[in-house]
């Protein structure tokens, strides 16, 4: 664990540094595509220390260069082949950096998969001088009760989100403020270790040097959904290639993520085995044709399935649209199924505002939204990112909203744990320490 809290510590001191030289590049690792983009930023006044909070939205900072190029090697969103992983990383950084016209050395870098698990800690303490101190906070966050995450895992993201002081809930940041005892709320997400050190490794070979590290799911939400849905309850359903990514946010916080390890290209095979054609022809029938809502016009229309086997007849088939629906929808019903399991497990239901929205290349299948709102609930919409000074006009969809939400989550990161200087014997644990250190602060 302290490892971990070193070395995102670390992470945190290199972007500052990034920010002040003025570029960083943002890297997307993802099943399909790696995308990478870099941003310049317009003067140290952005990065002067803000309260605890989410401060995503728009900063001085823009896109100068952007690329990206077929994920090869990246399988459920994770690494499965170090080698073609590291060559398409290394090629969309230098195609980003050469639109650029510069040499960018720190990165900070978002994956989908590695099995995500959220926990709810809850910590408080008594106030040594009325006024809260920068001090009282981190004290605090070391007081939460660690969870057994378990061998081989390694914490995210753990970011408080809510403050209480005495009687008053809802605080979003109680330094300077008064009062006799101080509570917090945690939201503390875990992932597998193996494969974000695989990450790390990938990237240091392509001599680069990581910045910081983010969870699709969480970014895709800062990027798509809009002031209101992040304050009253929403859940983001990021629909990527290997994974689909569920975010909720509630109070402009994340309270619980979670991944489907099923996309878009799990429709795309099933297309390929169902026609017999090759993945490429799969993919390109499904974007050009795909759809999820069969109507009486798609048994007239005919698609070209082509190939190249050199036996004419083979490759002069022709199948209906409503065939190719058949093939598709079973699959992303089962996407959506799994998905409302795992919004049912978190307690979606008891949030104010049940609003869906559903981003990432796969939410592109037309009639989605409207089998989504048949099975995930009511209120569904398509959401698309934020816009971004400076971003491609090929590059401002859906496809792209984690991308763009890590660019705000790099600009304004939200405070975690590691911010607060915590001394050593106070990282959250269960142990005798606590013991100790209750007598260090009484007695």
């Amino acid at each position: 664990m302290t490892d971990l809290y070193q070395s995102q510590r670390a992470m945190r001191n290199m972007r500052r540094v990034a920010m002040q030289r003025g570029v960083i590049a943002i890297l997307d690792i993802g099943t399909c595509k790696i995308a990478c983009l870099i941003l310049r930023f317009d003067g140290p006044s952005e990065f002067a220390d803000d309260g605890v909070g989410p401060m995503a939205g728009q900063s001085s900072f823009r896109v100068i260069g952007a690329a990206t190029t077929r994920s090869r090697g990246v399988r459920f969103g994770e690494i499965s082949v170090m080698a073609e992983t590291e060559r398409a990383v290394r090629t969309a950084v230098q195609a980003a950096q050469k639109m650029a016209n510069v040499r960018v050395d720190h990165v900070i870098a978002c994956f989908s998969g590695a099995e995500p698990r959220s926990y709810g800690l809850a910590g408080e303490i008594d106030l040594e001088d009325s006024v809260v101190s920068e001090q009282d906070v981190a004290r605090v966050l070391a007081a939460c009760d660690m969870p057994n995450i378990g061998p081989g895992r390694e914490v995210l993201h753990a970011q408080p989100v809510n403050f209480a002081l005495d009687h008053r809930s809802g605080l979003g940041d109680p330094r300077g403020q008064i009062g006799n005892r101080l509570a917090t709320d945690m939201h503390l997400l875990s992932v597998d270790g193996t494969v974000v050190q695989n990450i790390l490794h990938c990237i240091q070979r392509c001599d680069l040097e990581l910045a910081g590290l983010a969870s699709s799911a969480y970014v895709s939400g800062i990027a798509s959904l809009v002031e209101d849905e992040q304050e009253l309850g929403s859940a983001c359903i990021d629909m990527g290639g290997g994974t689909t990514g569920i975010s909720i946010f509630i109070k402009k916080h994340m309270i619980y993520a979670d991944s489907v390890r099923m996309g878009g290209d799990h429709v795309t095979s099933d297309i390929s085995k169902g026609l017999m054609v090759p993945h490429a022809v799969a993919e390109r029938i499904k974007t050009k044709h795909g759809g999820v809502v069969a109507t009486g016009m798609d048994d007239r229309e005919m698609i070209e399935v082509g190939g190249d086997s050199g036996d004419w007849e083979k490759d002069r088939r022709q199948i209906s649209r409503t065939e190719l629906i058949g093939i598709m929808r079973p699959r992303v019903e089962e996407i959506l199924e799994e998905v409302r399991l795992r919004l049912d497990a978190a307690g979606f239901d008891h949030l104010p505002s049940q609003q869906i929205v559903l981003t990432g290349g796969g939410s592109q299948i037309p009639g989605l939204d409207g089998l989504a709102s048949r099975i995930l609930g009511q209120r569904v919409r398509l959401g698309r990112p934020l816009r971004v000074q400076g971003m491609p006009e090929a590059a401002k969809g859906a496809a792209f909203s984690s991308s763009i939400g890590l660019c705000l989550f790099a600009t304004h990161p939200q405070d975690e744990w590691w911010d607060f200087e915590i001394p050593a014997e106070r990282y959250p644990a269960r142990s005798l320490k606590r013991v100790v250190k209750w007598f260090k602060d009484n007695w």
